[in-house]
Parts: structure tokens; C-alpha cells; sequence
């Protein structure tokens, strides 16, 4: 993750499937001001791709993906300005 990405949110979707993994991060980053920065967690192997690529197509801009402990990875995402 970028140094200068601090984090304002986390969202532990640990147990949630795709679309949820994207819809619930869509709606927690709606609630966020322009350039904070979410992360999100998840264990759920095809978010990993999925929640970055929708994402980027919505405009946000993806810092990371990186695994974060057995199973689980870290989705860090700066909402769009």
C-alpha cells in the first residue's frame, strides 16, 4: 500500500460472495468523502479480482490487493474525486 494512503474505513466482509463483496463496499464507499481511502476485507477467493476490476469501473482508483493472513486479502480503494 502507498505510504501516503491512510486508511479512513474498513470493511470486513469475511463469509460475503460476489456481488455482495462489491455491492457492500459500493454502498460503504457512497458514504465516504471524495479521496478517502477504504479497505476492504474479504475471504472469499474471486473478490480478489471482482471488487478491484468493478471498482476501477466505477471510477475508483484500487492502491492494493494483498494477501492479509490465511485466506484473506486486503482490497485497499481510494474513492473518486
Amino acid at each position: 500500500m502507498p505510504e501516503d494512503a491512510q486508511v479512513h474505513r474498513e470493511l470486513d466482509l469475511k463469509g460475503e460472495v460476489c456481488p455482495y463483496t462489491f455491492v457492500k463496499s459500493k454502498l460503504m464507499l457512497e458514504t465516504m468523502a471524495p479521496g478517502e481511502v477504504l479497505r476492504v476485507i474479504v475471504d472469499y477467493p474471486p473478490a480478489t479480482g471482482n471488487v478491484p476490476r468493478s471498482m476501477e469501473s466505477e471510477g475508483h482508483q484500487v492502491l492494493a490487493v494483498n494477501p492479509a493472513g490465511q485466506g484473506v486479502w486486503e482490497i485497499i480503494v481510494r474513492k473518486k474525486n
